[in-house]
């Protein structure tokens, strides 16, 4: 299992894809490919201590799409899926520990299918969204950010999620998603994946992570995924879906610090965070301070 050791040192990439989403308004592209760059310049990097593992440029963001199409952007995200895969692979067998600054959600779809190719992993998935929409319950697929834990979990059609014959990447019962506040969400995936909702995080952090220890436990390790939704948007509301009863800053870091205590943490995403709503970078100065106090605490 892998685990945050002396020798085991942080390595930075930027996977600034945002393939996943719709635009925010016609013809329009999504700003969170900036995020990365924002994160840079609140120092993220450096108060890490962090080897700089450069940059993963993602395909052309296409804006057309109508219902009917498939995931949009799919075949481009499968793409960029295979290389995100195989660059997180050659950090970890650098003995590096993955920081990946997204991006949309979809980036997801990389570490799940470099993990898979290593053994059996879980998914320890930090969201406001359960990100589970898939033709089982919906009338149709479209914005991959809001169908990748569908799509890790083997929901889709097999250029997405039977990359190299290896569906899934990740088990149902590997999953835990943590922080979910839309009712709608919740019943979408209800008795199908373990979730703990944000009131229940914010009532006992400690619990949070004992039921992802129980997810986890005999699994050869997991990954943290950690959209900035997950925060209240009174903290960060620069995010493509600000939704309210989110965690504050406190609770975010002591569950991230929690998570990346147990036994198997193999790396980490961070993604959603959207500069273009955020003119004066005072938000991502937000979120590179629980970045950083989670990763260095």
């Amino acid at each position: 299992m892998s685990t945050i050791t002396p020798d085991k040192k942080y390595a930075v990439l930027d996977a600034p894809s945002n393939l996943g989403l719709r635009p925010p308004a016609p013809d329009t592209v999504p700003g969170c490919y900036k995020a990365p760059w924002a994160l840079r310049d609140a120092g993220l990097v450096a108060r890490l201590g962090a080897r700089d593992a450069g940059a993963l440029v993602p395909p052309r963001y296409v804006t057309t799409w109508k219902p009917g199409d498939g995931v949009r952007n799919g075949p481009a995200i499968a793409a960029y899926a295979r290389r995100l895969a195989e660059r997180v692979t050659e950090l970890r067998r650098a003995g590096d520990f993955p920081v990946l600054l997204g991006g949309d959600c979809s980036i997801v779809l990389g570490p799940a299918l470099a993990l898979r190719r290593e053994g059996r992993f879980g998914l320890a998935y930090l969201d406001a969204h359960s990100d589970f929409r898939h033709l089982g319950n919906s009338p149709h697929v479209g914005a991959a950010a809001g169908e990748d834990v569908a799509l890790a979990t083997g929901r889709g059609d097999d250029y997405l999620v039977d990359i190299d014959g290896l569906k899934p990447y990740v088990r149902d019962e590997d999953v835990i998603l943590l922080g979910v506040r839309d009712e709608e969400d919740l019943g979408d995936h209800d008795g199908v994946l373990t979730h703990v909702s944000s009131a229940e995080i914010g009532r006992a952090v400690e619990a949070a992570v004992e039921a992802t220890g129980k997810v986890m436990a005999g699994l050869d390790g997991f990954w943290i995924h950690m959209d900035a939704d997950v925060l209240d948007p009174s903290v960060l509301s620069a995010v493509d879906s600000p939704t309210p009863g989110g965690l504050d800053r406190g609770q975010a870091v002591d569950l991230l610090r929690g998570l990346l205590a147990l036994p198997g943490a193999a790396g980490i995403q961070v993604t959603i965070y959207d500069p273009d709503l955020d003119e004066d970078g005072s938000q991502a100065a937000v979120l590179a301070d629980v970045i950083v106090a989670a990763l260095t605490g």
